[in-house]
């Protein structure tokens, strides 16, 4: 009978391993297949980044046109430019492009990348007075940051 007993408990104990093996396992196959959705949404969501890393230059083109080209004999092209620029953008929106707030905004070196610092009365330090190049999100992520010059404090002793 005793034999019997001892068996019986080390049957129960390994049943009871089992049981415990078999709980966590299920839990690392859960855990498994969240991450592999996870993964799947950020590859939907972010999977356009090189595309879009490509067409943002042609935007960047098509605004320096724009900004350059302002003559009377020239209004169709510019029409046509600016008009190639809004379809443009509105494909990148589809896609989640977005362009970052620099001008007037306080520097971010999350969002903005300074290019220099110019001494200004006009403007509170630490803020952007010029964007070179504009900044866009990727679906809130950062795809680009927005290249700024950035005021400063004037220095007393220039009076």
């Amino acid at each position: 009978l005793r034999r019997l007993e001892e068996a019986l408990a080390a049957k129960e104990a390994e049943a009871a391993a089992n049981w415990d093996k078999y709980l966590r396992e299920r839990a690392d196959l859960e855990n498994y297949r969240r991450r592999v959705q996870k993964d799947k949404e950020d590859l939907m969501k972010y999977g356009n980044e090189c595309l879009l890393l490509e067409i943002l230059p042609v935007l960047d083109n098509m605004e320096r046109a724009l900004s350059h080209a302002s003559e009377e004999s020239l209004s169709a092209v510019i029409e046509g430019v600016s008009l190639t620029r809004s379809m443009l953008l509105s494909v990148l929106k589809k896609f989640g492009v977005e362009p970052v707030e620099a001008k007037g905004a306080v520097f971010d070196p999350a969002f903005h990348q300074a290019m220099c610092q110019i001494e200004s009365a006009d403007a509170e330090p630490n803020t952007v007075i010029e964007e070179f190049q504009k900044g866009y999100l990727l679906n809130d992520r950062l795809l680009r940051p927005a290249m700024v010059s950035v005021a400063a404090a004037p220095k007393d002793g220039d009076a």
